[in-house]
């Protein structure tokens, strides 16, 4: 029988990569906040129809049958999150959020499940931060969640950072902007792979994002949506271009950037950075203003996006930038068994109890001051605090520096003092 494996697509974030973990966790929340976003969590599992109508069932999710879902005993379907707008803007409609004052900023961590094909930085699971603001059309809500996303990657040491940018119009002019797109693309059709022919027929602005070979010169010539927009997509697209100049920050209109979801409106964007292997992309989001009606709730417009953490992590690896370890206790309490054992844990969770990370020798029998030696240099701890028969009886702990200076002897009463002083100074 073979051992059992983690599933397909799955991954394990151990302890040499979960640092990185943490420092964008703490950079994105600290980021978040500073922009005035307020954190909220919503269930792993929604309804199947909340996805079905509000991502729409010719996004690629449905297309390429990438949903996790679930037939209840009662004919229910629940489905686990593919991605996470939809049931931030379900969280809104159903707490009464549209009654706040508005618009409403809120941002979140975790995990979304999508049965893809595994690749580098992406995975069947893979977690997010996800950040939107709901109940404003003001272009300047878009450039505030676009600056953030752009501002993680900044602060996290990216660089060749830029903005990819587009605006894939709304119901009044993207109805005939597709026409006109599929008119095209038909005169084409037998040059399209089958997925691209899958595309056309289903949500035909896909294939603008089409990978297959020979589409880039195919499309050079397709209608560019922005010379269709509406008086309205053209003034808030212009007005977006106007602040992003204001702040001096690069971009490229990209007529080909549209998004795998249905629900997308006017503003689509990605982070794009330089130095990161095939995958320029490392973030996208966009405005979704009609997601809140597709669901049964008011209309209510809405801006975001997601970053996955796990790109995010294989960039700074590929960028070569190394996030902080985290402090490790620097003391180890050594002992002897018995008696000094019983003293060595005391001495350990007082230590601990005022804030000093501490480690205590394990040992069923009497163990070796050697071996212990061995376990405080692979730890790179500072300070071993050696507990004997003679320390016991005379309330005292014998330390010996590892990075240098000679070995002494304290009192138990003073030791914690002592050791707070010197940590601190160093």
């Amino acid at each position: 029988m073979s051992n059992i494996q983690r599933a397909k697509g799955m991954q394990d974030v151990l302890p040499e990569d979960r640092h990185y973990w943490d420092l964008i966790i703490q950079t994105a929340t600290d980021l978040a906040r500073r922009y005035g976003f307020q954190r909220i969590d919503v269930p792993v599992i929604e309804d199947t129809d909340l996805f079905a109508r509000g991502m729409g069932t010719a996004s690629d999710v449905f297309v390429q049958k990438e949903m996790y879902t679930i037939e209840e005993p009662d004919g229910s379907s629940i489905t686990l999150r593919p991605e996470y707008t939809a049931g931030l803007v379900r969280a809104y409609i159903q707490n009464g959020m549209g009654s706040w004052p508005q618009p409403v900023k809120l941002f979140t961590f975790g995990p979304i499940f999508r049965r893809e094909r595994p690749q580098a930085g992406r995975y069947r699971q893979h977690s997010q931060f996800d950040v939107e603001i709901m109940g404003e059309t003001d272009p300047a809500a878009d450039l505030e969640v676009m600056m953030l996303a752009m501002s993680l990657y900044r602060d996290l040491g990216y660089k060749g950072l830029t903005f990819q940018l587009n605006s894939t119009g709304c119901p009044v002019c993207k109805p005939a902007y597709i026409e006109k797109l599929k008119s095209f693309l038909a005169q084409h059709e037998d040059k399209l792979a089958d997925i691209d022919k899958e595309r056309l027929a289903k949500n035909p602005l896909r294939v603008l994002d089409s990978k297959e070979p020979g589409m880039d010169a195919l499309l050079a010539d397709a209608p560019h949506i922005a010379d269709h927009l509406c008086e309205d997509c053209e003034t808030h697209f212009a007005d977006l271009q106007g602040m992003l100049d204001v702040l001096d920050q690069s971009y490229t209109i990209n007529f080909r950037l549209v998004r795998g979801i249905d629900y997308y409106t006017k503003t689509v964007f990605e982070v794009w950075a330089e130095g990161i292997g095939a995958q320029a992309a490392v973030c996208g989001g966009g405005r979704y203003d009609g997601l809140a009606e597709a669901i049964g709730g008011p209309s209510t417009p809405g801006v975001g996006f997601g970053s996955g953490i796990e790109r995010i992590v294989l960039g700074l690896k590929e960028q070569e930038i190394t996030a902080p370890l985290p402090p490790a206790p620097p003391v180890l309490v050594a002992h002897f068994g018995g008696e000094t054992k019983n003293t060595a844990v005391q001495l350990t969770y007082q230590l601990r109890n005022a804030g000093i990370g501490a480690r205590l020798a394990f040992a069923r029998t009497r163990r070796s001051l050697k071996s212990q030696m061995r376990e405080a240099n692979k730890h790179e701890v500072r300070f071993v605090l050696i507990v004997g028969e003679s320390e016991v009886v005379e309330k005292m702990v014998t330390v010996r520096p590892l990075d240098g200076g000679d070995q002494f002897q304290i009192s138990q009463s003073e030791l914690t003092g002592w050791l707070q002083e010197k940590l601190n100074n160093s």
